[in-house]
């Protein structure tokens, strides 16, 4: 069967957070020392990675992680409590990261985005974007003019569910009104995103890698699904 429509993951698959060095402006760990590059990147992936949990909590602090994509409070709760746990140890601090995450105008689109929704649109293909998330990102779409090739954002703090459970997915296609037999799912997690194949839906996985290190994950993903004109 042709694909019909296509479902997408926002974070590591059309949008990216990356940071610079605004973000670490006097920003120090328990030790008064500056964070090194490294320890930069961490305290990044750890306010964004979909899946892996990086620290150890208590049980009220494991049910706002377990939940964070579902209430913004529990999210809120569990990622400033990572950053602590991280060597921010400063309130302040972690504030301030954290409204960054929050902004969805600090997400840097991948560099084929444009183009595979304008081609998507084009052909008549409708799109939902699919996210376990807390927060509105329809405006990192809309002040691209990107919005109007979106049929629908799915996002799990609004439909009270988050992938892997089919539920979303089930929430996006009504949306669409398209069969999953006929809808691809592009995402970088096989656990959360590859979970729409249970549904029926085909999935193409992506790299979260650096914008500037992944410049056509997306064309070809489509490319291998027949969604090239």
């Amino acid at each position: 069967m042709t694909i019909d429509a296509v479902l997408f993951d926002f974070s590591g698959t059309l949008f990216r957070l990356e940071d610079d060095e605004s973000w670490y402006a006097d920003l120090t760990g328990p030790d008064g020392q500056t964070f090194d590059v490294h320890e930069k990147a961490e305290i990044l992936r750890r306010m964004t990675s979909p899946a892996v949990q990086s620290v150890q909590f208590d049980a009220e602090q494991q049910h706002a992680w377990d939940n964070r994509d579902l209430d913004p409070v529990l999210h809120r709760a569990a990622i400033l409590e990572v950053l602590r746990k991280s060597g921010v140890p400063r309130a302040g601090d972690a504030e301030r990261l954290y409204a960054r995450l929050l902004d969805p105008m600090e997400w840097t689109p991948y560099p084929d985005t444009a183009e595979v929704l304008k081609l998507l649109a084009t052909q008549d293909i409708p799109v939902a974007v699919v996210s376990n998330i807390p927060f509105d990102i329809r405006p990192s779409f809309a002040a691209r003019g990107w919005d109007r090739s979106i049929r629908a954002f799915t996002l799990s703090y609004e439909v009270g569910v988050m992938k892997p459970d089919p539920a979303i997915f089930r929430a996006a296609l009504a949306e669409l009104g398209v069969p999953a037999d006929a809808t691809l799912m592009v995402g970088d997690s096989a656990e959360a995103d590859g979970a729409a194949t249970a549904l029926g839906c085909r999935f193409a996985l992506v790299d979260p890698l650096p914008t500037t290190e992944r410049p056509d994950a997306l064309l070809a993903a489509l490319r291998r699904h027949g969604r090239l004109a």
